[in-house]
């Protein structure tokens, strides 16, 4: 296929006179053109292994045969609709959503665009519930510090990092707002080490509510895993914990789904792994495994608080979208990739504790399924975020043929969160080109 660009720089330069100045600082220069499975190539002809998925979204795979058929044959069939009349892709894809969802009894599902629409969306759910039948207004919304929930106006409130918010106060300081320390064991805000610490993190919630609330809670908005914030794995008891609590005070409690749903964390939904039941879930990125479309899923007691016009999307029962999504639960279930994801994860993560014993510039790794975080230190006793050393490491891979995040709330985390049906002989070329990488930031 011909492009009407000659190379990298072409399409670089024209994305910078031509885009706002707001897309990532350090964006990498590589033009994508094709993909299959976990292996990208650029308009060069260049290939990567790709260690990202598109922010963790395309877990089933770049162009699976599967996902292609679907999203073609509805392209040449119908592209849009509305809500205001039905389609089949959506119809089938409310049907395999309910089977799936964290949640026992009857379930109820809402299409949108995108994990912060799905996010505002659950919020306003959550007060229109509280409002009809638990007679409060269901005002505060506690979410943690180092959480990514989205960047528009409510979402970007939410989101527990200030470097989201910096010079935007009028626009997003959102009356109700909570956001509490997270279970960030690495950097404990509490200099507490687990399991001595009793979960002090968690318990500190109540406190929270007590005395800095107004004690009209409408719900718990949390990442199972948080990702944006560096891949933080709460501790196994954390959301047991924090549920009673959040439940006594007659609340809601919001799984965040847009990063770790669809198989990720080793589970189709990454709260699983903690042996609890959400009361709503919201889902994007790897829904689609790539393609915009958002989800709300709730249980159906608290769905029904909408009434006919209180919500809608205009692209939300895509028919193009829908059909890949339903194509995507198909592959997850088929090829059981969550459970794959699960034994690569596993066998990622003891490689890369493994580089950690001969690297000191790795402070940690951590992870679940293939949602995986290696923060990197200038010092293993102060934990020094080593910030350049991290993209400087993103830089090295990529010019070795490997496509890798660097972030965080320090901005020292390495993000590996490749396709689900990456292989074990990619993941061992990629801990030795992180090996050699690494000898080059100590």
């Amino acid at each position: 296929m011909s492009y009407p660009y000659k190379s990298t720089d072409d399409v670089v330069n024209s994305q910078k006179k031509h885009m706002f100045p707001c897309t990532p600082k350090y964006r990498q220069p590589v033009v994508i053109v094709e993909g299959k499975g976990a292996v990208v190539k650029d308009i060069e002809g260049r290939e990567y292994i790709d260690l990202f998925a598109g922010y963790a979204a395309v877990n089933v795979g770049h162009c699976h045969p599967k996902v292609v058929n679907a999203i073609l044959e509805w392209a040449q069939k119908i592209h849009h609709t509305s809500y205001d009349y039905y389609n089949v892709p959506s119809a089938l894809l409310a049907e395999k959503l309910v089977q799936i969802l964290p949640m026992k009894g009857s379930k109820r599902v809402f299409f949108c665009v995108s994990g912060a629409e799905a996010n505002e969306g659950a919020i306003k759910l959550t007060r229109k519930y509280m409002l009809k039948f638990k007679h409060k207004a269901g005002l505060d919304i506690i979410t943690l510090r180092y959480s990514f929930h989205g960047r528009t106006h409510l979402t970007t409130a939410l989101t527990g990092q200030t470097k989201y918010k910096r010079g935007m106060a009028v626009s997003i300081s959102i009356p109700g707002v909570k956001v509490i320390p997270t279970p960030y064991c690495f950097r404990c805000p509490f200099k507490m080490k687990y399991p001595e610490c009793g979960v002090f993190c968690a318990y500190y919630l109540e406190d929270v509510i007590k005395y800095e609330s107004s004690g009209d809670i409408g719900a718990f908005l949390v990442e199972p895993v948080l990702g944006e914030g560096g891949i933080i794995v709460p501790p196994k008891e954390y959301f047991k914990i924090c549920l009673d609590i959040i439940k006594s005070y007659d609340g809601l409690f919001i799984a965040d789904e847009v990063q770790s749903g669809f198989g990720r964390t080793g589970k189709l939904f990454g709260i699983e792994n903690f042996e609890v039941e959400p009361d709503i879930v919201t889902m994007a990125k790897g829904i689609t495994s790539g393609l915009p479309l958002g989800a709300i899923g709730a249980k159906s007691e608290i769905a029904e608080a909408f009434e006919p016009g209180d919500h809608s999307s205009t692209w939300g029962p895509n028919a193009v979208t829908c059909a890949a999504a339903v194509a995507v639960i198909d592959v997850l279930l088929e090829e059981k990739l969550h459970e794959k994801a699960k034994e690569l994860g596993d066998y990622f993560i003891k490689g890369l504790n493994d580089l950690a014993k001969r690297h000191k510039v790795i402070g940690d790794v951590r992870g679940i399924g293939l949602m995986i975080g290696v923060e990197l230190v200038k010092d293993q006793e102060k934990k020094t975020p080593a910030t350049e050393e991290a993209l400087k490491v993103r830089e090295e891979m990529r010019k070795r043929g490997f496509l890798i995040g660097a972030g965080g709330a320090y901005g020292c985390t390495l993000r590996i969160e490749p396709p689900l049906m990456i292989t074990k002989e990619q993941i061992d070329r990629a801990l030795e080109a992180l090996d050699e990488v690494l000898k080059l930031v100590k």
